[in-house]
């Protein structure tokens, strides 16, 4: 192993104040052109330009983390043209693309926290690179040798999440407290078909649990044979993954694969996209003997087999809004508006920014755990957009976005003007069984 260490300059390129580099990393400054390579009388184009020597261990150190991406990029900066963080403030990922290109990572730079890794650049990206992953590797590195200069609030995420599998640090015997008055019992792989696996925001956020009743109630109207793990489940362990936490997740999803393959688990539904995605993109071995749906999803199904019977006529305008895991990660875009728009009385509007498009609410890549600062939230936009559109409620279909536009809706004072619901919530009211 290289001996490592932090190496401090600045360049004329652009700031890179602190890189991880070896110890004898250097810049020159020279022409564009060595002595001996000039014709005589020809002056260089440029003089006086400063160059980079590759710091190939920082090089190294990137791709260790799963970073190696970047060699793929151009630079032709289509990602940082499609970042919604650009609608609020200056950001740009083809720079740090550029920067892990060359080993370097400037630690002290708060950009590389701020990605949701809501996906919309490696979408467009014309060379498929993935974006997201060389930010996580970056912000593994950083957690590795400056763990301190990680936000404070993502730290203490972390910390609870290592002792308690949550990232609020609740008694593990108080996650299925949303369900007692439910009754929903255990799950058996002899008395069940389902495991129903509600995420950690339903399951402790004293604001969101009636998405996780609205689910379980659900579930229970339409026949479902199914359970849940209560106190034996984790967190899934996607945020903190992107966060760049690689060891946490990988204690949070051995426990959770323990868990199912004790319980013979065979199929489950979650409410979280944050849970689908991680499920089925990194818990090996998960996906080939256990099928995982959204609940949107499982919804879905059911009004395709005219199963799902509702007794009221709601008479709202709803606005729904495409979370990014469950649309662009995921390609589910038809299940959800076919739900919406089978409850009579609705009348069911797209965003300005919809489907593929679909504007970030900020949750994403561990950011519901960081503080976003006023005037630079997504999901006020969206909030804004909603009244202006004069809708009745927005609706989603993921717990992070429900939390940023609840607390948007009372940070903007609109509580009188606009309902904030999941899916869940609004089929169950349609259902009559509120």
């Amino acid at each position: 192993m290289y001996k490592r260490n932090l190496w401090i300059y600045k360049t004329n390129w652009f700031d890179m104040s602190i890189c991880l580099g070896a110890k004898y990393a250097h810049c020159q400054k020279t022409s564009p052109l060595p002595r001996s390579g000039r014709r005589k009388g020809v002056r260089p184009v440029v003089s006086d330009v400063e160059y980079l020597a590759p710091f190939k261990e920082g090089i190294e150190l990137i791709k260790e983390a799963g970073g190696d991406a970047f060699k793929l990029c151009w630079q032709c900066g289509l990602c940082s043209a499609s970042c919604p963080w650009n609608t609020v403030r200056t950001f740009m990922p083809h720079k740090m693309i550029c920067q892990s290109r060359y080993g370097l990572v400037d630690l002290e730079d708060e950009d590389w926290w701020l990605c949701s890794t809501c996906q919309m650049c490696v979408s467009r990206c014309p060379r498929g690179v993935a974006i997201t992953d060389i930010i996580r590797a970056a912000r593994k590195i950083m957690l590795e040798y400056q763990y301190e200069r990680a936000p404070a609030s993502l730290r203490s995420a972390m910390g609870n999440l290592s002792s308690e599998g949550n990232p609020w640090g609740n008694e593990r015997s108080k996650r299925a407290a949303w369900a007692r008055d439910l009754k929903i019992p255990p799950y058996s792989s002899e008395a069940h078909d389902l495991l129903y696996f509600p995420c950690c925001v339903p399951s402790y956020d004293p604001k969101l649990g009636r998405v996780a009743r609205a689910t379980g109630r659900l579930l229970q109207l339409t026949g479902a044979r199914f359970g849940i793990l209560g106190e034996k489940e984790s967190c899934c362990g996607e945020s903190v993954r992107k966060a760049g936490h690689e060891s946490l997740f990988v204690s949070l999803r051995r426990s959770n694969l323990s868990a199912f393959k004790e319980s013979g688990v065979k199929e489950i539904v979650v409410t979280s996209p944050h849970c689908l995605t991680t499920f089925k993109e990194d818990y090996e071995g998960l996906e080939g003997e256990t099928k995982v749906l959204h609940f949107t999803q499982y919804l879905a199904q059911l009004v395709e087999k005219g199963e799902l019977s509702f007794k009221k006529d709601l008479q709202k305008k709803i606005v729904y809004h495409d979370p990014c895991y469950l649309g662009r990660r995921n390609g589910i875009y038809e299940e959800p508006r076919r739900v919406l728009g089978s409850i009579p009385g609705v009348t069911l509007m797209d965003e300005i920014e919809c489907r593929e498009n679909s504007l970030c609410c900020g949750g994403g890549g561990g950011r519901i755990w960081m503080e976003t600062l006023k005037g630079e939230r997504f999901s006020d936009i969206l909030v804004a957009q909603a009244v202006e559109m004069e809708a009745d409620v927005l609706v989603t279909a993921c717990p992070y976005c429900i939390l940023n536009f609840k607390d948007s809706v009372v940070t903007m004072d609109m509580e009188n003007r606009l309902q904030v619901m999941d899916i869940s919530e609004i089929v169950l009211e349609a259902m009559g069984d509120e």
